[in-house]
């Protein structure tokens, strides 16, 4: 494997670059303060191609493939990890998801719309009682001749106030209890639905987070996203994909953090020196940057498992997602130490990357439900 980058990732990674550095950077923290996404900047994105990096052209995405997806991914959650979580989103789980399961006249009536950025998707599995374990999940479409009814409300929903499209899982067949689960595309005009709470979270604060309200919403037939009480699989395999989507988040995040950490220790001086030049503090980074740089490469080979169809990475996802999430938490804690008190004030980018960072090791599978996939994996092998 060769993870040199060709001239066309190249192309595509500078622009992600640069777009984080002139749209992202700027409005970063005050997005943050006020709880905003940048809407601006993802429909930017839409037409620039990066709303539709893995979707073929047939579809008007811009096929750059997963490892430029990834590394792109990386250079927007340097930036902003609100807006680089929506980006994740609409390409890991909505486009994927459609472009795998979906029949011909969804891909034709969904995914130009989706890659170009006119429409914004969610994917909407989470609920009160159901996170960890979806078969719990107790959102029900009940099928009435041609149509179905869906009822029930999903919480923490990731693009959840900003949607258009909405992939919904739900239950029709109670009895048959994870294997009752069955997928819906819906477009948020739909009657019967409405965005519930916008949640307050900790951090990815400029990212919409909601619950989603469905008050017996009736869709035809054809909403059916592959096969009925086949829904599971459908998660399941999408998430796959998720994770390697997060990972790159994760490392994104850890690499800005080493980036704060390098500069403040280089201009910070105590005992008549910079910081940079104390012996715990060079250990502290030099313990940062191997991390980064082993989840790095871990990343891009899964990303490669993936782009090249070499055969089922569910294993490998779960490892990068676990590893990735959990070296970021490790690199943002002592990135801030090597601020000291100054990285617990906000206006240093360190205090938002601290917050930023938690969610990677919740979302798209917690720590614990990777630890699940990767031992059934090697204990089945």
């Amino acid at each position: 494997m060769d993870f040199t980058f060709n001239e066309e990732q190249k192309m595509v990674i500078d622009g992600a670059r640069r777009f984080a550095r002139e749209k992202l950077a700027p409005f970063a923290a005050e997005l943050d303060e006020k709880a905003e996404v940048n809407i601006k900047a993802l429909k930017e994105l839409g037409r620039l191609g990066y709303l539709g990096m893995t979707l073929p052209e047939e579809f008007d995405g811009s096929n750059a493939g997963v490892i430029a997806y990834a590394a792109s991914m990386i250079e927007f959650s340097k930036a902003d990890a609100g807006t680089s979580v929506a980006v994740s989103v609409q390409n890991s789980l909505v486009n994927d998801a459609i472009l795998t399961f979906g029949t011909d006249e969804q891909k034709k009536k969904f995914l130009p719309k989706l890659a170009s950025g006119e429409w914004i998707g969610c994917f909407t599995l989470t609920e009160a009682n159901s996170g960890s374990d979806p078969g719990s999940l107790r959102t029900s479409a009940t099928r009435d001749g041609d149509h179905f009814v869906i009822s029930g409300t999903k919480n923490f929903t990731t693009n959840g106030g900003i949607a258009d499209v909405m992939i919904v899982f739900a239950q029709t067949c109670k009895e048959k209890g994870a294997k009752g689960i069955s997928a819906f595309l819906l477009t948020k005009d739909v009657p019967g639905f409405k965005v519930g709470k916008h949640e307050n979270k900790m951090g990815i604060r400029s990212s919409s987070t909601t619950e989603m309200v469905y008050d017996n919403c009736r869709v035809p037939s054809s909403s059916l996203l592959g096969e009925e009480n086949k829904g599971l699989k459908i998660a399941l395999t999408t998430l796959d994909g998720g994770r390697i989507g997060i990972a790159a988040q994760a490392v994104g995040i850890a690499e800005a953090a080493l980036e704060e950490a390098v500069r403040y220790s280089k201009e910070r001086v105590q005992f008549g020196r910079p910081i940079s030049e104390l012996e715990g503090v060079q250990f502290m980074i030099a313990d940062m940057a191997t991390e980064v740089e082993v989840a790095k490469t871990m990343l891009y080979r899964v990303a490669w498992m993936k782009e090249s169809h070499s055969g089922k990475y569910t294993k490998e996802a779960a490892m990068i997602k676990l590893y990735a999430s959990e070296m970021a938490h490790r690199v943002c804690h002592k990135a801030l130490q090597v601020h000291g008190g100054y990285g617990f004030m906000k206006e240093y980018k360190i205090e938002r990357l601290y917050r930023d960072q938690r969610i990677t090791e919740i979302y798209e599978g917690t720590s614990e439900i990777q630890k699940c996939v990767i031992a059934r994996s090697v204990l089945g092998e």
